[in-house]
């Protein structure tokens, strides 16, 4: 089995691919989208038990090899595009569908950018990736592991690691661990009753912009000072308004980014844009 010139690890054996499949639950109405289908097999089984199948390879040698396994495989659609720059929901016809992809480590989060921008129409995502960033995908707050890309997954979706993978696994052999992460959609996130979601996920990534820094000074670029505080004469120095607002919120004035929860994060967000103290994105 050639490498792939594009950092895709493939599974080694088909006991790992029979015990992988088994956790995607795939059903017979199912519309998959698979990312990276490299040499298909996955893509086979997948073709097995789902009403259509859309595996997108970027890779050209490996894409024309799909093409030629592909001619017993009725219902699956070779698509040779970059996950990155295609549009999800257009190939798949603007319906619900499911994502399986075992993805290049270097691009991960690329990739589940693209997947929650696609979210209206995703039913769920099974995606095999480096270990470390499935754990920061699932981590709470308060975890060395929370971050940006945390709340960012948990918003969208209901994330869980089902499967941990070794690099035995794959060819060719992975330095790191891999896990299976399943995401189910929608995620809390459309409980948070915020207009947008883009600004917002903006406004959380702001506060992580220096993660050892606390929420007042990581802001502190970001908050418009609408009238001087109480106590302060026209003129002089004007304190932070976020103090208050960190206040009004139950929030310390201490706190940093990692400790806060996701509904955490939207009422906060919610009581800066309703004073307009939140600045927009430049």
């Amino acid at each position: 089995m050639a490498p792939s010139r594009l950092g895709q690890n493939f599974l080694a054996g088909e006991g790992w691919r029979e015990r992988i499949f088994s956790l995607l639950d795939a059903c017979p109405n199912d519309v998959w989208i698979e990312i990276g289908a490299g040499h298909g097999e996955m893509t086979e089984l997948l073709a097995g038990r789902a009403a259509r199948v859309i595996a997108l390879e970027l890779d050209p040698l490996l894409a024309a090899g799909l093409r030629k396994r592909a001619a017993d495989w009725p219902t699956v659609e070779i698509v040779e595009a970059d996950v990155l720059t295609a549009d999800l929901t257009q190939l798949a016809g603007a319906t619900q569908f499911r994502v399986y992809g075992s993805i290049p480590y270097y691009i991960t989060s690329p990739i589940l950018h693209r997947i929650y921008a696609a979210s209206a129409h995703v039913q769920s995502a099974h995606l095999i990736m480096q270990l470390e960033v499935a754990e920061r995908l699932v981590s709470p707050p308060g975890h060395r592991e929370y971050g940006y890309l945390s709340v960012a997954t948990q918003f969208h979706a209901h994330p869980k690691i089902v499967l941990k993978i070794p690099p035995g696994a794959f060819r060719p052999r992975p330095k790191v661990d891999s896990a299976l992460v399943v995401m189910h959609f929608p995620g809390p996130g459309q409980e948070l009753n915020l207009d947008d979601a883009a600004p917002f996920l903006q406004f959380v990534q702001t506060c992580f912009a220096q993660k050892r820094k606390t929420l007042l000074n990581n802001l502190r670029g970001n908050i418009v000072a609408k009238k001087p505080a109480r106590g302060i004469e026209r003129g002089k120095t004007i304190s932070n308004p976020l103090l208050e607002i960190l206040q009004h919120a139950g929030i310390s004035d201490r706190a940093r980014a990692e400790e806060l929860s996701l509904t955490q994060f939207a009422a906060l967000y919610k009581i800066l844009n309703s004073h307009g103290n939140l600045k927009g994105p430049k």
